[in-house]
């Protein structure tokens, strides 16, 4: 059995940082390659429901096929800054867990309405 090893230690974010995140489910709609990325990326669209439709540039490609991202329900954050990404505005961040080898999204883990607030 091996020793416990200690925890990590990170930064503290106030809460009133954290609540000014506006998190929320969506469903992708389309995934498009973008040939002109220096690294495999997708362009995604999704759904939030009555938040709209976002487009998101997410660098997913080795870990999802675009057959298993479309109708996929995601978690994602839509108020940060839009950012231009190889000639595409992501317009949101899509939530996932990683290590140095392997990714995956953040999900419900069941269906929910689209735009349902995340907290």
């Amino acid at each position: 059995m091996s020793a416990p090893t200690a925890p990590v230690q990170t930064a503290k974010v106030p809460f009133q940082a954290f609540s000014q995140l506006e998190i929320r489910v969506g469903k992708i709609l389309t995934v498009d390659d973008i040939p002109t990325a220096r690294k495999p990326i997708y362009r995604l669209t999704i759904d939030f429901g009555p938040v709209g439709v976002k487009q998101c540039a997410g660098g997913i490609k080795a870990y999802y096929s675009k057959e298993k991202l479309v109708g996929k329900l995601v978690v994602a954050v839509l108020n940060l800054e839009p950012k231009p990404i190889a000639g595409v505005v992501s317009e949101c961040m899509m939530l996932a867990s990683f290590t140095d080898s392997d990714l995956s999204l953040l999900c419900p883990d069941k269906v929910m309405p689209l735009g349902t607030s995340v907290a």
